[in-house]
């Protein structure tokens, strides 16, 4: 399935607007980035990356803990339905460096 990064709570790695490609029902490891249904909201995804999986399911956290709204296993607890792992950001193909504000110099 086809996935559209939405807001800043998975920066770095992931920015808004990445598209990412996930493969459904997928092994979850430690470390990876999934899709996963909101436990409040089920018709609702998020992108978070899996830290550990206990017997209530998986601790999912963003990457940006300091990102406004963001929502997490800290809020929530752990998560029982995961959608799939994500394999790969497919768009954008090359991202673009964010240039300095500093004015250059003339010399």
């Amino acid at each position: 399935m086809r996935v559209r990064v939405e807001g800043d709570s998975m920066r770095p790695a992931l920015v808004p607007g990445d598209w990412l490609l996930v493969r459904r029902g997928a092994t979850v490891r430690p470390g990876d980035i999934v899709v996963a249904r909101l436990p409040d909201d089920p018709d609702r995804l998020i992108v978070k990356r899996a830290q550990w999986h206990g017997a209530d399911g998986w601790w999912l956290e963003s990457d940006n803990q300091r990102a406004g709204g963001r929502r997490d296993s800290w809020d929530f607890g752990p998560v029982a339905d995961i959608v799939g792992r994500v394999v790969l950001r497919y768009w954008p193909l090359v991202r673009r460096r964010v240039r300095s504000s500093r004015p250059e110099s003339m010399g």
